[in-house]
């Protein structure tokens, strides 16, 4: 079996693989791995209001896995819009905002739906908004932007693609010996190898690590984004997919996935620890500066769900009335902890200190 990239690679080989995955230096690497996510684990569960994380990380995830297939917004544009919700925004900060849809909508059907070829249907929907199925259509390659010349045709037709999917399910699904990091790494490639929609195969694939993640209990929330480390190692990333195919250098391959799971770790173990900071430097400053009326540690909390606060945000969580709100947030933007902007006909209020954290932009 030998790959060409000018012919499909309709004997992509099914899973498990009969290579020797876990050698020593990859052992050695999932143990600092999985070491670094079991830290995460629990770090992320001393933060009281879990929303806290869940938003700003995976909208931060959202913005870089879409930034890789050139989708690109700027972080004001999509906390703005997120924080808007009225869908008066340009394609693709729409775009990177479904893919945050897609991502929560995943994580929320581990609940009662398995890992399988119809949820990634469904997450591929969201993020493109439209009713794309398995590919049919032959001819679909990945060429040199600059040469066109193809450096990978992916299986063709649905059938086969189908059969390899199913395959995938059963591995995805397989509580074997292995590491499931390591499992994990694999999974990623083959999704990428069989390439089974005309569009948003990136994407999809990294919302599946997530939630692969999130499947085997080695995370309770999907925070792990490892999209801003594929974006810094790209070409790391894409010549070490071409490695496997071409040659089946799987070792370099997982070692990467490996380091790209310690990274990650680590980093948003960092940034929960300097939003748990900033979170109780504000509740002070709160707590001394705003009048006793309007203090509340709901009230602060909700501030950190996501940069842009409203009104409405208020209203909903049964904090106050909408006038009695409007005056809270005035109150908070007079402290220095918000500053308002107008978008439209509504008032939007940026918690800047959190903006500056997520966005990498504090002094």
């Amino acid at each position: 079996m030998t790959f060409k990239s000018d012919q499909p690679y309709n004997d992509l080989p099914l899973l498990p693989l009969e290579t020797e995955l876990e050698t020593a230096a990859v052992l050695k690497a999932a143990i600092g791995a999985n070491r670094a996510l079991a830290e995460l684990k629990g770090k992320a569960e001393s933060i009281p209001n879990q929303s806290i994380l869940i938003n700003s990380i995976i909208l931060q995830e959202a913005k870089a896995s879409s930034e890789i297939e050139n989708v690109i917004t700027t972080n004001d544009r999509m906390y703005e819009a997120f924080a808007a919700g009225d869908g008066n925004y340009d394609p693709q900060t729409k775009e990177v905002l479904r893919y945050r849809e897609a991502l929560w909508k995943g994580f929320n059907a581990l609940a009662d739906r398995p890992l399988s070829t119809n949820l990634f249907v469904d997450l591929v929907q969201t993020i493109k908004q439209n009713e794309a199925g398995i590919r049919d259509t032959p001819g679909t390659v990945i060429a040199n932007p600059n040469t066109n010349k193809i450096i990978y045709w992916p299986p063709e037709g649905e059938d086969r693609i189908r059969n390899l999917l199913a395959n995938l399910e059963t591995y995805i699904h397989d509580d074997t010996a292995i590491d499931p990091l390591v499992q994990m790494a694999v999974v990623h490639y083959q999704f990428e190898a069989i390439h089974p929609f005309d569009d948003g195969n990136g994407r999809t694939g990294r919302i599946l690590n997530i939630l692969f993640l999130v499947m085997k209990e080695l995370l309770n929330l999907p925070i792990v984004y490892l999209s801003d480390y594929i974006i810094r190692h790209k070409g790391d990333y894409y010549r070490l997919l071409r490695e496997v195919t071409e040659k089946q250098a799987w070792e370099p391959w997982i070692l990467f996935m490996l380091d790209a799971v310690e990274t990650t770790a680590q980093e948003t173990m960092q940034r929960i620890e300097d939003i748990r900071t900033l979170l109780q430097e504000t509740l002070e400053k709160a707590r001394t500066e705003l009048p006793a009326r309007v203090y509340s540690k709901e009230l602060v909390e909700l501030l950190f769900e996501q940069p842009y606060c409203k009104i409405k945000f208020l209203v909903d969580r049964g904090i106050a009335k909408r006038q009695t709100a409007g005056d809270y947030l005035s109150e908070l933007e007079k402290a220095g902890i918000l500053k308002s902007k107008q978008v439209g006909r509504e008032t939007l209020y940026l918690n800047t200190k959190l903006y500056a954290l997520l966005s990498g932009t504090q002094g």
